[in-house]
């Protein structure tokens, strides 16, 4: 076991899996991954595509667009049962099944039934989706076992997930809209979640979060009031929710900029395609070259590193020079990632790494939702404004996290 593993108490070592099971049980992962986190991402853009194509108003898409990804917050609330459980692949299952059944039924009887009927379904679809995404996570290092340096790799490929769901999930809703409908587009999201259901059974049984006991389970407020005493896992928060305000300025940037750069402005779909390979390079760098040493100062390298990038997105000046830029800064938001993937996963204490991955997941989505929309009303004053916040937010929480290591550091010392 590594030190951080010793010193907070993580159970990464319990019931090790056998070789072919770490061989198998990876590639499994990554297709549950893949087709739970599409289904997850396309969602939103189906339900704004279908309730627009019918006539209904855009307040009404705003709002029911709403109700899958608002309910990512309860995530830590609907968590616990997954630390709780003997076996956890049937909690995310029934996650996986719940989510394809409420959007499966949310999307045909639109426009047949209340709205507020057709809000409450898709509610009921978002509420699963942080198990769909965090909870698949907490089961990736029981997977592949507990060897650092196969822990690290692994979760390059959770990132590649994450940017494949991203990614294909949109990309899956536009080419279904236009060849037929967004209700089958919606349809075939809703097929993907059962189909990761599938996926997630057939995952190697790993041993249960809460170990030899259950009595070390927390309750969701007080798993976050742990994170917020337990400093590496108070950094690991603040500062993936910082990078996640930063980054979310990105699309909104990219849309504004093709004016400063003298290109059309469809061209913004190629500025943030450019970001979302900049994600998969990173993620397979990550494969190819796990990152080594403590995620605490792993995380604050590269989120500096994401600021680095940041600032040459604001000095573009020609759409080359931009497509570059995107594509470096997407490239180290991935590396960024994994490094809080291996924080999460070696500073969770037993019994609760599944609510600590959905907490930092739940308040990472809220923190890009509050990033997209103040990008959203800033871009009027200054196109690089959001970026420019962006560089100094996220300076300002390493320098921060930075400082609070030291004084951890130094507290240690005296005792």
């Amino acid at each position: 076991m590594n030190h951080q593993n010793m010193a907070t108490g993580t159970n990464t070592e319990t019931a090790p899996p056998s070789p072919a099971d770490r061989k198998g049980g990876l590639a499994r992962y990554v297709v549950a991954a893949a087709l739970a986190r599409t289904a997850d991402g396309g969602a939103v853009v189906a339900v704004v595509l279908l309730v627009s194509s019918s006539g209904g108003s855009g307040t009404l898409a705003g709002v029911l667009g709403a109700c899958v990804t608002a309910p990512h917050l309860l995530g830590p609330f609907v968590a616990r049962p997954l630390d709780l459980a003997r076996d956890g692949r049937k909690v995310i299952a029934t996650a996986c099944l719940l989510y394809s059944t409420a959007l499966t039924t949310g999307v045909l009887t639109y426009a047949r039934v209340p709205a507020l009927m057709t809000a409450l379904l898709l509610a009921v679809a978002g509420t699963c989706g942080p198990l769909l995404t965090g909870g698949i996570s907490s089961r990736l290092p029981a997977i592949v076992g507990s060897r650092l340096r196969t822990q690290r790799r692994a979760q390059g490929w959770d990132v590649a997930t994450y940017g494949i769901g991203g990614t294909a999930g949109p990309s899956l809703v536009a080419a279904l809209v236009g060849w037929a409908s967004p209700t089958a587009a919606a349809l075939a999201l809703a097929a993907a979640a059962s189909a990761a259901a599938t996926c997630v059974l057939l995952l190697p049984r790993t041993a249960p979060h809460h170990g030899d006991g259950r009595s070390t389970t927390l309750k969701p407020g007080r798993t976050l009031v742990l994170m917020a005493r337990t400093g590496p896992l108070r950094r690991t928060t603040y500062l993936t929710t910082t990078v996640a305000l930063s980054v979310a300025a990105l699309p909104v940037t990219a849309v504004h900029m093709t004016t400063i750069i003298g290109v059309e402005t469809g061209n913004a779909a190629v500025l943030t395609a450019a970001y979302g390979l900049g994600n998969l390079l990173g993620s397979v760098t990550v494969m190819v070259s796990p990152l080594t040493g403590d995620p605490d100062r792993l995380m604050r390298r590269l989120a500096l590193c994401v600021v680095v990038g940041l600032g040459t997105v604001v000095m573009s000046h020609s759409f080359t020079f931009s497509v570059s830029a995107f594509t470096l800064t997407g490239t180290l938001n991935a590396l960024f990632f994994a490094a809080t993937l291996a924080a999460r996963t070696e500073y969770a204490p037993v019994g609760v790494q599944g609510q600590v991955f959905i907490w930092v997941a739940a308040l990472k989505i809220t923190a890009g939702s509050a990033g997209t929309a103040l990008a959203g009303s800033l871009t009027g004053l200054d196109v690089r404004l959001p970026l420019l916040l962006g560089i100094v937010g996220t300076t300002a929480a390493v320098l921060v996290a930075t400082f609070e290591k030291r004084a951890d550091g130094r507290f240690a010392n005296t005792r």
